[in-house]
C-alpha cells in the first residue's frame, strides 16, 4: 500500500539531519532588527506580519535562506530579502533559536468562522479532496520539527490567509512537493478565511 505524500515526507524528513545548534542569547542580540516588525518577544502587532516565537527553529532557518534567494527563489520578498542577505549563516542560526525558544501567543477565533475552520482544519473537504490540515500541523497546531512543517498554533489570521493566497497565486513556491500548492487551489476564498481564523485560536 502507497503511503500519503505527506507521510512519506515526513519520513523522510525524519532521517534528515537536523541539527540546530544555533546560541540562543546571541540570538536576542542579534534579533534587535527584527522587533520593529516581528515585535518584542517574536510577537507582531501588526497582524499581517508573523508572529515568530515559538516557532521551530529548523523552519526559521529554512524561510531565511529562502528569502536571500530574492527574486531567484521560491519565496521572494522585497523587505525580508533586503535583511536576510545581512545574515551570516550564524546569525541565521542564532536568530532562529532565540526566536524557537520563546512562548507563542494565542488569539481568540471570530465566532462567525469556528464551526467552518474547525471542520476544514480537522476534517478537511472530503468532496475537493482537500486534505485536513491537522494531518501535517497536528491536531494543536504545533507542526513537525523534524520535517520542516510550522507551528501554526496562534498564528495571524491575516498572515496565514495570505499565505494561502500566495500559495494558491504561486507567489510563494517553497512547499515540498507542491503540497501546499495542490491543497489550497481546491480551497474557495472562504474556507481559507474560516481555517485562518480557526488557527488563530488554536492550541
Amino acid at each position: 500500500m502507497k503511503l500519503p505524500y505527506y507521510l512519506l515526507f515526513i519520513s523522510f524528513c525524519f532521517f534528515a539531519d537536523n541539527s540546530f545548534s544555533g546560541d540562543i542569547k546571541k540570538g536576542q542580540e542579534k534579533s534587535a532588527s527584527c522587533v520593529a516588525c516581528h515585535g518584542n518577544g517574536g510577537i507582531s502587532i501588526n497582524p499581517v506580519w508573523p508572529k515568530l516565537a515559538g516557532q521551530h527553529a529548523n523552519y526559521l532557518e529554512t524561510q531565511l535562506y529562502e528569502f536571500q534567494k530574492g527574486p531567484n527563489g521560491s519565496r521572494n520578498n522585497a523587505v525580508m530579502y533586503g535583511i536576510a542577505l545581512t545574515l551570516t549563516n550564524e546569525d541565521i542560526k542564532d536568530i532562529s533559536a532565540y526566536y524557537a525558544s520563546l512562548d507563542n501567543s494565542i488569539g481568540l477565533t471570530d465566532d462567525n468562522y469556528l464551526s467552518n475552520g474547525q471542520n476544514i482544519y480537522r476534517g478537511g473537504n472530503l468532496e475537493y479532496k482537500i486534505q485536513a490540515c491537522m494531518a501535517c500541523h497536528g491536531p494543536n497546531g504545533q507542526g513537525n520539527s523534524l520535517a520542516g512543517i510550522p507551528s501554526l498554533s496562534g498564528q495571524h489570521s491575516e498572515y496565514i490567509y495570505q499565505q494561502l493566497k500566495n500559495f494558491q497565486k504561486s507567489d510563494r513556491a517553497n512547499d515540498y512537493n507542491k503540497m501546499m500548492r495542490n491543497i489550497v487551489n481546491r480551497m474557495s476564498d472562504e474556507e481559507m478565511k474560516a481555517v485562518s481564523e480557526y488557527i488563530e485560536g488554536l492550541h
